[in-house]
């Protein structure tokens, strides 16, 4: 038992958005050790198919089980969306998703809710699904923000073009006079300086980070396998470049991480759709 107590958390994503996660992780658990992996080979996930997606999550936990991580977070609300479910039976330590904390946490604060997110995640109409089995009498509106992971990745926060492109889709939102906003995507939160001179500030803002941690700190605890001594230093790996993922993070960490490059079995590397390349130029 001390030994699977000491093994560590796994927390994955496709880029620098579940750095949000693991900054929760960091405060709400700081004695338990982790594991971090970017899909960066293969990222936007937001415009693949759910076929797609299934296949990258079971490669990156078959990965992640030959490292003996105890329990997986799955800081991607695109997989969350569109594999949890499937996956969760496969593999024999427990697998969490963000968006049913996310969607707890919002009903909480409001009736009107507003979800941003990748198209995926908004094509699958899981946060809609998740807070109405909750509260059937909230409001949902999701927008799928294709744009937001590219520039996020590619650093480009604080550009005119980014603030741009926030308000061409926060906007719309707004009309519908929403109460709560959800980071659908733990990418976002890295924009939430830039969201806020958009939205009123009685918007109330949900990020599922938070709650996602609260839920596995439950989850340790109830299962025996809270660790009782210091962390070690956390293990980043990537599947794309580890150089540009360090250099890019080092930001939302305040250290620069050293990281590793693991090969899965990929057999193509993510290309940015053209639409997206455009607005990368």
């Amino acid at each position: 038992m001390r030994e699977i107590q000491n093994s560590p958390i796994g927390v994955f994503d496709s880029g620098v958005g579940g750095l949000t996660v693991l900054r929760e992780l960091y405060q709400q658990l700081p004695q338990e050790s982790i594991l971090y992996f970017a899909d960066t080979a293969r990222l936007p996930y937001g415009n693949r198919s759910a076929k797609e997606i299934l296949q990258f999550v079971r490669e990156i936990l078959a990965w992640m089980a030959q490292q003996k991580v105890k329990m997986v977070i799955m800081a991607c609300n695109t997989s969350s969306a569109l594999a949890l479910e499937a996956v969760r039976q496969e593999f024999d330590f427990p697998i969490l998703g963000v968006i049913l904390p996310g969607a707890k946490a919002a009903v909480e604060r409001g009736k009107r809710i507003g979800v941003i997110s990748t198209p995926a995640t908004a094509k699958s109409q899981a946060y809609r699904r998740a807070i109405q089995e909750i509260d059937p009498t909230a409001q949902v509106w999701q927008l799928g923000c294709p744009r937001f992971v590219p520039l996020i990745e590619q650093n480009r926060l604080w550009d005119v073009h980014t603030q741009e492109v926030a308000r061409e889709y926060l906007v719309p939102l707004l009309a519908h006079d929403i109460d709560t906003l959800v980071y659908g995507c733990t990418h976002y939160r890295h924009l939430e300086a830039i969201i806020k001179t958009i939205i009123p500030s009685s918007v109330k803002l949900v990020d599922p980070a938070t709650y996602v941690v609260q839920a596995a700190k439950k989850e340790l605890e109830l299962m025996g396998l809270s660790k009782t001594s210091l962390a070690s230093p956390t293990r980043f790996a990537v599947s794309g470049s580890s150089a540009a993922f360090s250099h890019l993070s080092q930001q939302w960490l305040g250290y620069c991480p050293s990281v590793e490059s693991v090969s899965l079995p990929i057999g193509f590397v993510s290309t940015f759709p053209r639409e997206q390349v455009e607005v990368l130029e």
